[in-house]
């Protein structure tokens, strides 16, 4: 059976009626869903006892419901599942309790195994027995590695050594002093220090907006700045005591350097942070997404999917913005003669806009990881919700498209209309030219208003054998044969150019 990768487990005590035809049914679904059955014994006895009220058409299940995400919520999230998966099997059950099982382990210190006879500790004082085991020869050590608490690591060490002399001692390797008192669990310790980092980080980030800022709003920063602050350093000191307030104000003030350019590598911008920002989060969503999944829906569906999607829009994503681009000054994308390279770079911006799409099913993913209700898979708000979710995210994604090429179609005529050089347009770059006839003009055939060849046009170059104008004067796109006119740079909009 297809196994998917669980973080919490939960147990979980579901009493199911409807009698013995249920009660398979019942077994049946929890099987199919990866969740053993511990015990099951009738309603009125078994684990829960009196506490469940004695019904013969009714028992009592223990299972065990693995599932992704964090452990705050996981028991509401195991008896919504449970309870969806009983009701899409038309069985009357009720979750009765739900205790998540908390196994996290500690973090124990390793120790190596020595020899002292040669070199007796010193009963001296705690500096001193700290000095001699650091000074300790490296020779000394018997090649043997034991993981436990301090009082138990050298009975372990020993341990059957019948045939060699037994070790005298062990230096602790990696982990700390072994002492009760100094021990946190792994978990407890990889997310604090997680922590630490996220909140430093988030905490220097606010750097370029405080030195770009201004009145209230360099209050504001200010604040968020403090605030920051103070998380990272109660963060550090949940971890380490005060040893972790001063790496926590270390992490700070690094990352404000990298941050600020104090380190050599230029400072950073707002722009980037919000960017870095952005990516950061939805690269998170995702991948919080993708691990919920079953490994044969990668094989499936999403991995063919993803590179079918991934091919495609390399193909087509470079001739979209120039399409756009074209289409605002009436012209057809084979008007425009951009070079591949050029629809690469298109084709990375457009990315980059399509991006925001991929909040939502970030944020998705986010809310599985957190058990939110509306998140719950199979559930048919979830449906309506993500439904409209889609409609407004497809909605906003195509406007900052367009935008995007709204906004350079507007520059250009802009440009045009002040007699301006246009800026450039990933490849396409609108230039001053005067289009010498070298027929008479009345024998030129094209499309647009009639050519006047006394002033300059805007020429997006020559395609198809047409050179592709733009006349600033009616507003509209003029295309004649280019093997009827020369094209020959100007100086500006205000040059007035040599006729036949």
């Amino acid at each position: 059976m297809d196994k998917q990768r669980y973080d919490q487990r939960v147990r979980v005590f579901v009493e199911v009626r409807g009698g013995e035809a249920d009660w398979e049914l019942a077994g049946e679904r929890f099987a199919a869903h990866g969740w053993p059955v511990r015990e099951a014994a009738p309603a009125g006895e078994g684990p829960l006892g009196e506490a469940v009220e004695a019904r013969p058409d009714s028992r009592v299940y223990e299972i065990e419901v693995r599932l992704p995400g964090i452990a705050k919520g996981a028991d509401l999230g195991a008896a919504r599942r449970v309870a969806k998966a009983l009701r899409a099997a038309r069985v009357e059950g009720y979750v009765r309790r739900a205790d998540v099982l908390h196994r996290d382990r500690e973090r124990l210190p390793y120790w190596r195994a020595v020899d002292t006879s040669a070199r007796p500790r010193p009963a001296t004082s705690w500096f001193g027995r700290r000095l001699y085991w650091t000074c300790l020869d490296r020779p000394t050590d018997r090649h043997s590695l034991v993981q436990a608490e301090a009082e138990q690591a050298l009975r372990l060490a020993r341990a059957g050594q019948w045939d060699v002399a037994p070790p005298t001692g062990v230096r602790v390797l990696y982990g700390g002093s072994g002492r009760a008192a100094n021990r946190v669990s792994v978990e407890y310790e990889e997310r604090s220090l997680g922590a630490v980092l996220l909140w430093a980080l988030g905490t220097a980030a606010v750097l370029p907006f405080i030195l770009a800022a201004s009145g209230l709003v360099l209050g504001f920063c200010l604040t968020v700045f403090a605030l920051g602050t103070a998380g990272t350093l109660r963060a550090a000191a949940r971890l380490l005591s005060w040893w972790g307030v001063l790496g926590g104000g270390l992490f700070i003030g690094v990352f404000g350097l990298l941050m600020t350019g104090g380190l050599g590598f230029g400072p950073v911008s707002r722009r980037q942070v919000a960017l870095s920002a952005a990516a950061a989060l939805i690269s998170g969503g995702l991948w919080l997404l993708g691990r919920q999944w079953r490994s044969g829906e990668w094989v499936a569906w999403a991995v063919p999917l993803a590179a079918t999607l991934s091919l495609s829009t390399l193909v087509t994503a470079g001739s979209v913005l120039h399409t756009l681009y074209a289409a605002g000054f009436e012209l057809d994308p084979s008007d425009l003669d951009v070079s591949p390279i050029w629809k690469v770079f298109a084709a990375a911006k457009l990315l980059e806009l399509l991006s925001f799409a991929l909040a939502l099913p970030a944020w998705w993913g986010v809310a599985r990881h957190r058990h939110h209700f509306y998140a719950l898979p199979g559930e048919s708000f979830s449906f309506v919700l993500w439904f409209a979710m889609t409609i407004a995210t497809v909605t906003v994604t195509a406007y900052l498209v367009l935008a995007a090429a709204g906004q350079a179609i507007t520059r250009t005529t802009e440009a045009a209309e002040r007699g301006t050089d246009p800026p450039p347009f990933f490849g396409v770059q609108p230039d001053w030219t005067c289009v010498e006839p070298v027929v008479p003009a009345d024998k030129i055939s094209g499309e647009g208003p009639p050519l006047d060849p006394a002033r300059p046009y805007l020429s997006f170059g020559v395609a198809g054998g047409n050179a592709v104008l733009w006349d600033a004067e009616a507003g509209e796109a003029v295309k004649v044969p280019a093997s009827k006119v020369r094209l020959v740079p100007a100086e500006g909009a205000d040059q007035v150019c040599r006729g036949v």
